[in-house]
């Protein structure tokens, strides 16, 4: 492995741990709230929280495997064990979601009000302020390393922030304002905003798995960077796709077709050096045609570099 990549997976565990060690200590908190409070809101957090401590672990598992080299039975490396990771903790919050909104229900028809306020509230309130602390590491990681593993886990706390206010203000308005039904509405709410983050986190994982292109703005900037190199006369077939923190190209290039095998390969590695500066860690496949030679049809034969002055489309 290369220095970056081992930096990288030493970030990315160290954000995972992290989420373990706050999701337990939260945890234990809020168990002791629900038995003071018998809080839906309250139970609803706590549910929130269990299933960020199985995820959490599910994002170590996820980020340490991702972080193994490329083998021989993995000629691509581990990188989509992120995405998988991610996916878990999505089921598990749909399915956290669920289980509050049924509760919640039951406690709304029930006309059903909560023990006490205090304690629930001086937990949030202490939950809110860890919470913040963790988000500020994971947001460190992500815009060092990328991973979708810790993406999709900084969602999670992300949401634990809304979902502690709404426990408060739950609790207040229950307890202290004597809102009939403020608690169970609060706990729907909040099984309404976990399904709905699930939904987001869901989208980023599934693109991974299924290898997506990258965005136009990063082909663009990718496709940039070979036309400025003269050798290069034409481009097409571009595939990209993103594996964890890895990226992948595979294109075809036209050049002289008088050039011979060594200058060809000169050519292709001072290519695989420009990408390399501008995108750090892609792996490339680059396949070499003689001027004129496309043998493609429909996209993947499209010009992808300037030709005579005119722009790429």
């Amino acid at each position: 492995m290369t220095n970056e990549q081992v930096a990288r997976a030493r970030l990315t565990r160290s954000a995972a741990f992290a989420s373990i060690t706050m999701a337990s200590i939260l945890a234990a908190m809020k168990i002791w709230a629900v038995w003071k409070t018998d809080s839906t809101a309250m139970l609803g957090s706590l549910a929130d929280t269990g299933l960020d401590l199985i995820a959490s672990i599910a994002t170590l598992i996820g980020v340490w495997i991702a972080a193994r080299p490329a083998d021989e039975d993995h000629r691509f490396g581990h990188g989509k064990a992120e995405a998988l990771a991610a996916l878990f903790q999505v089921v598990l919050i749909t399915i956290s979601a669920a289980g509050i909104a049924f509760r919640a229900i039951n406690q709304l028809v029930a006309g059903e009000r909560v023990d006490s306020a205090n304690e629930g509230i001086v937990v949030s309130v202490l939950a809110i302020l860890g919470t913040f602390a963790l988000l500020a590491w994971q947001r460190h990681v992500i815009r060092s390393t990328g991973s979708i593993a810790i993406k999709t886990d900084n969602v999670h706390y992300k949401s634990d922030l809304f979902l502690n206010l709404a426990v408060i203000a739950a609790l207040v308005m229950d307890r202290f304002l004597g809102i009939a039904g403020a608690d169970p509405a609060f706990g729907l709410i909040i099984a309404l905003w976990l399904a709905w983050g699930a939904w987001r986190a869901s989208s980023e994982a599934l693109d991974h798995l299924m290898d997506k292109e990258w965005p136009d703005a990063k082909r663009d900037e990718f496709i940039a960077v070979l036309a400025r190199i003269s050798e290069v006369h034409g481009m097409h077939d571009l595939r990209t796709r993103t594996s964890g923190a890895h990226d992948f190209a595979q294109f075809h290039i036209s050049v002289d077709p008088k050039m011979t095998v060594a200058q060809a390969h000169d050519v292709m590695d001072a290519i695989e050096d420009k990408l390399a500066a501008e995108f750090p860690g892609v792996e490339v496949l680059i396949h070499t045609d003689p001027i004129g030679l496309v043998n493609e049809t429909g996209a993947a034969a499209e010009e992808l570099l300037p030709q005579d002055g005119s722009e790429v489309k």
